[in-house]
């Protein structure tokens, strides 16, 4: 006998596969070309060839949901070095700074993994209540966070909670802009991602300023409630364009690695995290080691995310003109050898300098390094095969920032950790450019 809870879900998974059915039967209809009254052409239609928008209000209004979940995502968890400074210098001052920086590593990798199964959702087009799910949990999570008091408590609201939320948020938002542009995608996606150079500047100044003011617990609250600002508007406005579209293969795709391209870039991206986010999260803790005041060292983080702002919107212009990889290569270079000074600075000039270069150029290559997915396989794949790369990406979040956290204290200085993080960085360069040169042959027929 069947209850009436199983019932329901047997009956709404009957729903959701006519439903189904009906996206893959309106694929296969048949469009006609009428000349004279006479039938002239029939010919498949194919909802993934179609024009894309590339613009309108409808579309527009999409890149603005998008806005709203980088805010609400990135743009937050980009904010972890204020919270790494004052957890060293409060609630968590018996910890060493590599232990306090596993909570934002945790928070950075669990951005990346919920991505293969959000992507693989999104392929069959389940959005809008996985993102209404996830919304809801990561303003929960906030709140708790305001009530951690131990390691543990915050590693597991902070670190697990607040970035696998994110991670759901984040996952299909990309492939949701490449529904509705494409000509445009990169301009598109470079508005999308300034939400989180917005966010990380914010985010930042308010927990600094109102802990003093109103205490820890209700600057958490205050976030959570701009968090429920905007996920309510990214709730509204973010939806798909395309039907679902069956491809082979599960929540993991291991036939996707056929393409050499696709898997050296893979590892370029967990060999650029390794390094990406150390100067991020320790140039707060940095600055005041070498004497400068706590009062003014917490602004560069907000400093260095207000330039990235800069760098994503440049970076989506140029990808549409000169191509993501052509783009992202040189700004990724400018970043690692602003990484290699950073360790150099003593003065508020020196390391409002470096902020500044630093997040405008490693932004170009947050925003634009899943771009080169769309080029890396079928459209009606793009989610899947995203998550995947963003799952592997998080390999080097998670690692990145402690081991550069072990390195500066088994150094006891920042100079080793800039020589580490900086070499990683370039390392991932070369990746890139074994890509292009990969995706090159293939197209000279060569591969």
């Amino acid at each position: 006998m069947v209850g009436p809870v199983a019932g329901s879900s047997m009956a709404a998974t009957a729903v959701e596969d006519e439903q189904t059915r009906a996206s893959s039967e309106e694929s296969e209809k048949i469009a006609t070309k009428v000349e004279n009254g006479n039938v002239a052409e029939v010919v498949p239609f194919d909802p993934y060839a179609a024009d894309y928008p590339d613009g309108g209000v409808r579309a527009w209004f999409i890149v603005a949901g998008g806005v709203c979940t980088t805010f609400s995502t990135f743009g937050y968890v980009n904010s972890w070095g204020v919270f790494q400074s004052y957890y060293e210098e409060t609630l968590l001052k018996d910890s060493s700074p590599s232990n306090i920086a596993w909570i934002g590593s945790v928070q950075y990798s669990m951005v990346f993994i919920p991505a293969l199964v959000s992507g693989h959702f999104f392929d069959r087009g389940h959005l809008k209540i996985p993102f209404l799910v996830a919304s809801s949990i990561l303003v929960v999570a906030t709140f708790l966070v305001g009530q951690c008091t131990q390691y543990w408590h915050f590693l597991l609201c902070q670190g697990f909670l607040v970035g696998i939320s994110s991670g759901v948020l984040f996952g299909p938002i990309t492939a949701v802009v490449g529904h509705w542009f494409k000509k445009k995608r990169g301009l598109a996606t470079g508005f999308m991602a300034t939400g989180s150079s917005i966010g990380g500047t914010v985010f930042p100044i308010v927990a600094r300023k109102l802990i003093p003011i109103v205490g820890f617990s209700w600057t958490l609250r205050i976030m959570g409630f701009v968090l429920i600002c905007s996920l309510g508007v990214a709730n509204l406005a973010v939806r798909r364009r395309l039907p679902p579209k069956h491809v082979a293969g599960g929540l993991f795709n291991p036939a996707a690695f056929k393409n050499p391209a696709y898997t050296v870039y893979c590892a370029s991206g967990i060999v650029a995290f390794l390094g990406l986010y150390t100067v991020l999260t320790y140039i707060d803790v940095s600055a005041t080691s070498v004497g400068i005041s706590p009062d003014f060292s917490f602004y560069l983080i907000s400093i260095a995310n207000a330039a990235s702002l800069f760098g994503r919107l440049m970076s989506g212009v140029a990808t549409d003109k000169l191509g993501a990889v052509n783009v992202i290569t040189p700004m990724t270079a400018i970043a690692a050898v602003m990484t290699y000074l950073w360790p150099l600075a003593r003065s508020k000039g020196s390391f409002i300098a470096i902020a500044i270069v630093y997040g405008f150029s490693s932004g170009a290559y947050v925003s634009s390094f899943l771009l080169p997915m769309y080029h890396l396989g079928d459209i009606a794949d793009v989610g899947r095969r995203s998550g995947m790369a963003m799952t592997l990406t998080a390999i080097g979040a998670l690692a990145g920032p402690p081991i550069s956290g072990a390195i500066n204290t088994a150094s006891g200085g920042y100079s080793a950790v800039g020589y580490y993080a900086g070499s990683v960085v370039l390392a991932s360069i070369g990746l890139m450019l074994l890509t292009r040169y990969l995706v090159l042959r293939k197209l000279w027929g060569k591969f």
